[in-house]
């Protein structure tokens, strides 16, 4: 179903992201007989597999290529586990977004999955593929490509834009490749989350039309079936008071950031948290600043703590309190306050911690253009950068800032929301404040999504406790099994 948004976010469409290049067009038939075989050995929960998958590798997926290193992707298909063959026609798809910090994903650089090492090997792919999952791995446009003659082509909302390609593609080859494009599962961590968070929430928009078109998309739908986020990196309009919530009394290796602009920083985000007026399903009320650190205790870090203190053995658990002695157990259950919790993580940006004064944060470069790498896009970081009481955001950053953001989708409601939900974070995460992906989740919730959130405790960025988990609750909302051909 296209879902056609009339609101006043489509009244200033922005124009489309030219790129000053000839620009080939290629043919958006997928290249059914152009694969390889390749055979991967993989660790489960259930034991050591061997999975042979078909993998067609640097699919274009657009016709009016900018740049194919970029625009283009890999699908693997397993066809066999442990010599057993299986049918993956119509096995449920993972859309494995690589990004991270916003950068580009160099599809064309890609190697075959059993050559990969260290960082590049993805377990959460190989373990999908393992269980019978389709997975396809795109590449994308980010905010450091650049022309040899200095312009930039990879600045938001370009990245986004080639996901929504890459979609419409495999829904314009359904039948021809394999898989299920009713059954997309957009995975991600970090700025990569905040893409897959992105496509979840502003499926079919009309805001990406003209760049969409720009590129020569087929006219398919864009909308994903689940989202999987791992340390989100989103609502960065608001990141940098949220961090001061959380952090602003908690030195940097260099001291204190400056206390009246944290103060500042801080009362803002106290506003912005009461006008969401977002009231938790557990009867605790509107969901205000000054409750919220009761909240994260409560619902999750109490939780986990206890989960996790519970699976050390007693002499590991002795040790583990002699290291945090701020830290109370006793016997099943935990209790610590918020600050001390937040003192022990320790705060690991400056003042702002996305709209950098100096433009340095991977944030000010991705709201660049085709001839400025780095602009501010919030009124308070321009302002104090440029001295100027009534200066203000341009309104074609403003936009992009809405563009990017999930928030948009969700309290405006103009796009096609995907119903399924799993939200991680890692508790000594310090890369943006807990509320992030917690307001998410609970507007998520409002708008009647399933949502399934947690914090992994002691687990940093991206991190988690094992892959398992995350494939169960593909399988369950999915109901996806097996299917062996023999």
């Amino acid at each position: 179903m296209r879902v056609r948004n009339f609101g006043i976010l489509a009244v200033l469409f922005l124009l489309p992201n030219a790129c000053h290049r000839t620009r080939p067009e290629l043919s958006l038939r997928f290249p059914e007989h152009a694969y390889t075989i390749d055979t991967l050995v993989v660790q489960t929960g259930t034991g050591r597999h061997t999975v042979l998958v078909k993998a067609t590798m640097h699919v274009p997926y657009v016709k009016n290529i900018v740049d194919i290193a970029y625009q283009s992707f890999n699908i693997f298909e397993p066809i066999a586990i442990d010599s057993l063959a299986i049918d993956a026609r119509e096995a449920p798809i993972l859309f494995a977004i690589g990004v991270g910090a916003y950068k580009a994903v160099n599809n064309a650089e890609s190697l075959p999955l059993s050559r990969r090492k260290g960082p590049a090997k993805n377990e959460k792919i190989e373990q999908a593929l393992a269980a019978g999952f389709v997975v396809v791995e795109p590449g994308c446009r980010g905010r450091e490509n650049q022309l040899p003659n200095g312009l930039y082509y990879g600045k938001a909302p370009a990245a986004v834009v080639d996901l929504k390609a890459a979609l419409r593609y495999l829904r314009y080859n359904e039948g021809h490749i394999p898989g299920n494009v009713d059954k997309i599962i957009a995975l991600g961590c970090s700025a990569g989350a905040a893409l897959a968070a992105l496509l979840g929430v502003s499926g079919n928009s009309e805001l990406f039309e003209s760049y969409l078109k720009n590129l020569g998309v087929p006219n398919e739908d864009d909308h994903v079936f689940a989202c999987a986020c791992y340390s989100p990196i989103i609502d960065l309009e608001h990141a940098d008071m949220a961090y001061e919530w959380m952090f602003g009394t908690v030195p940097t290796k260099y001291g204190l950031v400056n206390q009246k602009l944290s103060k500042y920083l801080k009362e803002q985000f106290a506003e912005y948290q009461r006008s969401l007026q977002l009231s938790p399903a557990d009867s605790f009320g509107i969901l205000t600043a000054d409750r919220y650190g009761e909240y994260l205790l409560q619902q999750y870090l109490y939780p986990s703590a206890a989960s996790f203190i519970q699976r050390l053995s007693d002499e590991q658990r002795i040790e583990y309190l002699r290291e945090h002695p701020w830290l109370h157990w006793d016997s099943s259950s935990v209790s610590f306050t918020f600050t001390d919790f937040v003192n022990s993580i320790g705060r690991l940006k400056g003042l702002p911690a996305f709209d950098d004064f100096r433009l340095r944060s991977p944030a000010n470069s991705l709201f660049g253009n085709e001839k400025i790498n780095a602009r501010h896009f919030t009124v308070f970081s321009q302002r104090i950068a440029t001295n100027g009481k009534d200066t203000t955001i341009d309104d074609e950053v403003h936009m992009l800032v809405k563009l990017m953001n999930p928030h948009t989708f969700l309290l405006d409601k103009p796009a096609e929301c995907a119903h399924y939900w799993w939200l991680r974070n890692g508790t000594l995460d310090t890369h943006t404040s807990f509320t992030i992906m917690v307001n998410f989740a609970l507007l998520l919730q409002q708008r009647g999504c399933t949502v399934s959130t947690w914090f992994y405790w002691d687990a940093g960025h991206c991190g988690d406790h094992g892959t398992d988990d995350l494939l169960q609750w593909m399988q369950g909302i999915t109901g996806y099994t097996l299917h062996r051909t023999q």
